[in-house]
């Protein structure tokens, strides 16, 4: 099971890369990262920077 650090302005979250669903630009330079079976979190960072981390090893 791989865990993403996923930071935001309210916080960080650890999710595991396989919830993930999708990912949407949000507003203010942010990403919607959508989960499977719960509500999209609001993170920092493009939609570009984020797949990013998701990939990475």
């Amino acid at each position: 099971m791989k865990f993403v650090k996923l930071e935001s302005r309210g916080g960080n979250y650890m999710v595991v890369a396989q919830n993930i669903a999708w990912l949407r630009t949000g507003e203010n330079g942010q990403t919607n990262v959508g989960m499977v079976g719960g509500a999209p979190l609001l993170v920092t960072g493009s939609i570009e920077e984020v797949a990013a981390k998701i990939g990475a090893d």
